[in-house]
């Protein structure tokens, strides 16, 4: 009888080497960091990854025609045949993957939702336990998150900071080439299988939903792919990324993502499933990421080195799924040298009302001796953010499910001291790195808005990316190579609470 050999031997190699790294934290705290993910080093055989479509408010909205809800997975583990034989033993079938919200779950373990939102938030719930490591506590699967940028104001899909709202006048700043832009793709899935020692799977698609891609990707036609590859007991995974934009689809996202195995992720107003297994929390934890930019994107393309998402309430209580006062919060480095700092002493108001060095030493956005301007691309304030410094500027409301704050942050030599990009060009194409980023210890630091008088909120991040935005830009290509993406956090616990406690 074949015998599973992915999960065992490797896994116990990959905890010993992770258990014994030693790190300095926040306020030069040391000891000894682990890894908060299943997977660490996405160096495991047998790979979990899965995929999920969102529209500009991080819904569903329609499912693309013959592809079935916009949630898919390739799980598999590999069997001994002896000789170093191995076969590819899936977890996750076509029909799994094709499922569609007309559709029952197979068994009886699961509701069936008759909305096309829900039941995607169920079919990823569905995917999950097929895809799960049974460790302790157990795990699924890295997410790749496609979300298309056109708003059809006209169709009233998307909340306005959560609230629900009819329909409105088209806006420029939207993209929307009439009704149905804002589509879901087409997906086209290789399952991963193995020639000779090499392990090899991916997806790709597009959001024109009549392109033969069978007749190439040149042209003004959207397209995205996916590839992952590696060698079996060797090194691991490479996830090769490619993204393009067309007219008609000129605002696309694509993003690999380490997720809470539990609970909300970041934008995410359901229940999750993912590959964190320990929630990292501010001020002490690391993530090592290898990121080989290829092609750019064009000058509208935020290349995030790394994004990370939550979720608290302006008063600093945790999310509970109330989209009226639950508020997502992101800080995002983008490294495209093209990006500009739109922070300026003229413009305080995209600007974070201070800046926090590492010291803990605090300088206002008025000190224009000290303040940091070319370190920030921008900052804006949560839409229910009632007593938010002035000048400000509020974050789009429509591109999420509830109110959004977000930090975008650009290379400058504050951030060197927590292993960020110091100067323009560091980590973009033609300069390769393996980068290990204290990003416990900057997201400590930096500006979110809480409510006057209340108690700061656990900055606990659920969400940890990498990957880009192209900004309403036409037939643009970008291109990167992700690898070795690791979560660290402090073996023990901290003043803060306990680091291994999941959400």
């Amino acid at each position: 009888m074949p015998g599973y050999v992915s999960a065992v031997l490797p896994l116990v190699t990959i905890f010993v080497l992770f258990l014994n790294v030693r790190c300095e934290g926040q306020n030069g705290q040391s000891g000894v960091y682990i890894s908060a993910v299943g997977d660490p080093g996405m160096r495991r055989d047998g790979l979990r990854v899965a995929w999920e479509a969102w529209t500009f408010c991080n819904e569903v909205g329609e499912e693309a025609p013959h592809m079935g809800s916009p949630r898919g997975a390739d799980c598999f583990d590999l069997a001994s045949n002896g000789d170093a034989n191995y076969t590819v033993v899936h977890h996750v079938s076509e029909a799994d993957n094709k499922l569609s919200y007309t559709d029952s779950f197979p068994g009886n373990n699961y509701t069936n939702p008759n909305n096309v939102d829900l039941y995607a938030a169920a079919k990823e719930i569905y995917l999950g336990e097929k895809c799960e490591v049974k460790d302790n506590p157990p795990w699924q699967f890295w997410m790749v998150m496609l979300k298309n940028g056109n708003l059809d104001t006209t169709a009233a899909l998307c909340p306005k900071d959560g609230a629900k709202v009819g329909p409105f006048n088209p806006e420029s700043r939207f993209p929307c080439f009439g009704k149905g832009c804002m589509n879901q793709p087409l997906v086209y899935h290789n399952f991963t299988s193995i020639k000779g020692n090499k392990l090899k799977g991916g997806i790709s698609g597009s959001y024109d939903l009549d392109v033969d891609l069978s007749q190439g990707v040149g042209g003004d036609i959207s397209y995205y792919s996916v590839t992952w590859e590696k060698e079996v007991g060797q090194g691991g995974w490479s996830f090769h990324h490619i993204l393009k934009t067309s007219k008609k689809y000129p605002w696309l996202m694509l993003y690999l993502r380490s997720d809470a195995t539990l609970g909300f992720s970041g934008g995410y107003h359901y229940d999750t499933r993912g590959m964190t297994r320990t929630i990292p929390e501010s001020p002490n934890f690391k993530v090592r990421i290898t990121v080989d930019v290829r092609q750019g994107g064009g000058k509208n393309c935020q290349f995030y080195l790394l994004d990370m998402g939550s979720c608290w309430k302006n008063s600093g209580h945790s999310c509970d799924g109330d989209v009226l006062t639950d508020v997502t919060r992101y800080s995002e480095m983008i490294i495209n040298p093209e990006t500009e700092a739109w922070c300026r002493p003229d413009r305080l108001y995209e600007c974070p009302p201070y800046h926090t060095f590492k010291n803990g030493t605090r300088v206002s956005r008025n000190d224009t001796a000290d303040f940091p301007y070319d370190a920030y691309h921008v900052y804006c304030s949560p839409g229910n953010a009632k007593h938010a410094e002035q000048p400000t500027t509020y974050c789009d409301p429509y591109s999420n499910p509830q109110p959004q704050e977000i930090m975008q942050i650009l290379p400058h030599p504050v951030w060197g001291e927590y292993g960020y990009p110091t100067k323009k060009g560091d980590g973009w194409i033609g300069d390769p790195r393996t980068w290990e980023l204290d990003v416990g210890g900057l997201s400590h630091n930096l500006y979110f808005y809480q409510d006057p008088g209340t108690t700061p909120a656990r900055r606990r991040w659920t969400s940890l990316d990498v990957g880009t935005e192209i900004y309403v830009s036409n037939n643009e290509l970008a291109e990167w190579i992700l690898s070795d993406f690791d979560i660290l956090v402090p073996a023990i616990s901290s003043e803060h609470g306990d680091s291994t406690r999941l959400i």
